[in-house]
């Protein structure tokens, strides 16, 4: 397969990268700044240099004609204002999901966030992001086009992952290691039959092929 990554310096999508490319697919990863291309190289993925921010629909679709599936990993990340929980968590998604549609992608997911509403209420930089991360999904689920699946994992840590993991309509709250959230988006990938679905994610005790089997219905 060959599979675009948004967001490809991401942490989440460095070890996704690393993964897919492991197991033999081809992996390219959408990067804003050239000196992070090393990075990608280094776990066997190929760097596209784009800003996701300034990019038009049919420059990002461009980069995803032929793709089999794409992923949208990026975000504004930690210490960013409300501005840039707009033009990324919302805009860029908004963006790149448009260019999927139009570049005829099926399989498309979104790693969202525990919370993402569109109604969320607040003004605080956090109530910002969950509005825009909710309304980025919104924008999603509405394409008929896409197979398309929403993760939302919860407290995201740097802890190595167990392989294990409570993958729900809905979880409750919870912590998940990023080396589980990169696994489990790697069986998503290969599992269109989750198309449609808006999924939670946190620790368990579910080993990540049986926990997304289990939500495909299999």
């Amino acid at each position: 397969m060959r599979i675009v990554i948004a967001g490809g310096h991401g942490q989440i999508a460095l070890r996704l990268e690393r993964l897919l490319s492991a197991r033999g697919d081809e992996v390219a990863g959408i990067i804003r700044k050239s000196e992070q291309g090393d990075d990608l190289r280094a776990v066997g993925a190929e760097p596209v240099l784009l800003d996701l921010e300034s990019a038009s629909v049919e420059g990002v679709a461009a980069h995803l004609q032929g793709a089999d599936a794409a992923v949208f990993a990026a975000g504004a990340g930690p210490g960013s204002g409300k501005a840039r929980k707009d033009t990324v968590d919302r805009g860029a998604a908004v963006l790149f999901t448009d260019a999927a549609v139009r570049a005829r992608v099926r399989r498309f997911l979104v790693v969202s966030s525990m919370g993402a509403d569109p109604a969320h209420q607040g003004d605080d930089v956090f109530d910002v992001y969950l509005r825009a991360k909710g309304e980025a999904d919104a924008h999603v689920a509405r394409q008929e086009t896409l197979d398309w699946t929403i993760l939302r994992p919860g407290t995201l840590t740097d802890e190595a992952g167990t392989g294990h993991v409570r993958l729900e309509a809905d979880t409750g709250p919870g912590a998940i290691p990023r080396d589980d959230v990169a696994a489990v988006l790697a069986e998503l990938v290969d599992t269109p039959a989750t198309a449609g679905l808006t999924l939670e994610l946190i620790g368990g005790s579910t080993p990540v092929s049986v926990a997304v089997k289990s939500v495909a219905g299999n």
